[in-house]
């Protein structure tokens, strides 16, 4: 039995006499090195064969020098002042020979968007022009095109490029996806129709992340910094990566009912304010943003049906439709009185459903029922309701007149006048 030699490890072999083979055993490294310090009393230290834990302890004890060190040496990279996660602008001086083989993309797009890509496919050609893309609109395919050129010298540019017909595909205004070809500006297509089965119920989902005039859609806007375009079964999103992973958290779990875009505009305000207090930095803010729970709400259930009494016998058996026309005698009818009954009784259901039509046509124009005070009910009782009602009347402005002479009382009438004196006539003597 032959065993073939591994690359790491010493090897001994030992003949054995009297046999026709020769065994060859494998003995540990660490046994191979003491036994050599045994008969040497010599000790070199070999990182291939010794494990490193070994090697560290027999430096230590037997005090052999060791380089510890000699690579932590400073990197020209190791600046504090450098911020190694701003993306620089690409320089065309990094690639001067440019690309070696062609690379190109082709999205389909949708009919509605052909009259819109041909009026703003020369904005497009144009600013893929400046990054050395050629760019191509096939109608009759329905297809775009774009590909690297000799002048390409940015070579994830292309991949920006692939981007901007993707976009465009899916209804974002030319303008806005040109931005795409930024450094600074990412994309994500988030595709939320596989995700309910129901289409009523997706609809309804999908309208929670529009809002009322768009409100909650302007609001998740300005707290992610991103551009947000919801269209047919994908959800577009522009923005940086800290903004898209935020975004796509917020379609999914609305779209899966998991929780209502409104309580993510709560929580991401909370944080905005949360990030101004330099003091709360290091801090976790879990315990400062609230935690929503999922309540179903227990839909009340409707009366079931009355389970009928058990009987071990089959109920008995419908007549069937030439039974039916056994009993009456239509069996034994010729073609034409049959087609004769089926076109009265076709008449006789279009008649019914013509009144029917004409009846709720009419409604229409009936006036409704005009609702009459109860105080003015008694006036169109009768003649002895109006005699009654003059009567009162009349007896209410006898007693309006008293109460008008009470209250204009002359004090006059209540004064005794003195007696007039009599003139006493003299008598002349």
């Amino acid at each position: 039995m032959a065993f073939k030699r591994p690359p790491f490890l010493p090897l001994s072999v030992i003949s054995l006499k009297g046999t026709q083979r020769s065994l060859m055993y494998l003995v540990s490294p660490i046994e191979a090195a003491s036994k050599e310090y045994k008969e040497n009393k010599t000790l070199e230290v070999n990182p291939d064969y010794v494990d490193n834990a070994k090697n560290e302890a027999q430096v230590g004890k037997k005090g052999l020098t060791k380089h510890k060190g000699k690579h932590d040496k400073d990197k020209p990279w190791d600046d504090p002042s450098i911020d190694h996660w701003k993306i620089e602008k690409f320089d065309p001086s990094w690639n001067e020979s440019g690309l070696l083989d062609v690379s190109s993309f082709s999205t389909i797009f949708p009919q509605y968007r052909e009259k819109y890509l041909q009026d703003v496919w020369p904005t497009v050609k144009a600013a893929l022009r400046e990054h050395g893309i050629s760019c191509e609109l096939n109608l009759v395919e329905g297809t775009m095109t774009v590909s690297t050129t000799r002048k390409t010298r940015d070579p994830y540019i292309i991949v920006k490029s692939r981007d901007l017909i993707k976009l465009l595909s899916r209804s974002v205004p030319a303008p806005q996806a040109i931005k795409i070809l930024d450094d600074e500006m990412q994309c994500d297509i988030i595709k939320i129709g596989n995700l309910v089965r129901n289409k009523a119920r997706f609809v309804k989902r999908r309208q929670h992340l529009l809002g009322p005039n768009n409100s909650t859609l302007k609001a998740l806007e300005i707290l992610t910094g991103c551009y947000i375009l919801v269209q047919g079964n994908t959800v577009a999103a522009m923005g940086s990566f800290k903004g898209l992973k935020q975004v796509r958290r917020i379609v999914e779990d609305c779209i899966q009912n998991k929780m209502h875009p409104i309580y993510h505009i709560k929580i991401l305000m909370m944080k905005r304010e949360l990030a101004k207090d330099p003091a709360l930095a290091t801090e976790n803010w879990e315990r400062f943003l609230p935690q929503f729970k999922k309540k179903n709400v227990q839909k009340k259930k409707g009366k079931g049906k009355e389970k009928k009494p058990y009987t071990p016998f089959p109920p008995p058996q419908q007549p069937s439709k030439i039974d039916q026309q056994l009993e009456t005698g239509e069996y034994f009818w010729s073609e034409e009185k049959k087609s004769t009954k089926m076109r009265q009784e076709k008449e006789e259901k279009q008649a019914e459903k013509t009144t029917e039509n004409k009846r709720k046509r009419e409604a229409a124009f009936i006036p409704p029922e005009e609702l009459v005070m109860q105080g003015h009910n008694s006036a169109t009782d009768g003649k002895g309701d109006v005699s009654s009602m003059a009567l009162s009347l009349k007896q209410k402005s006898k007693e309006f007149k008293k109460q008008k002479s009470a209250n204009h009382v002359d004090p006059q009438a209540y004064i005794a006048e003195a007696p007039a004196k009599k003139k006493i006539k003299s008598s002349k003597s």
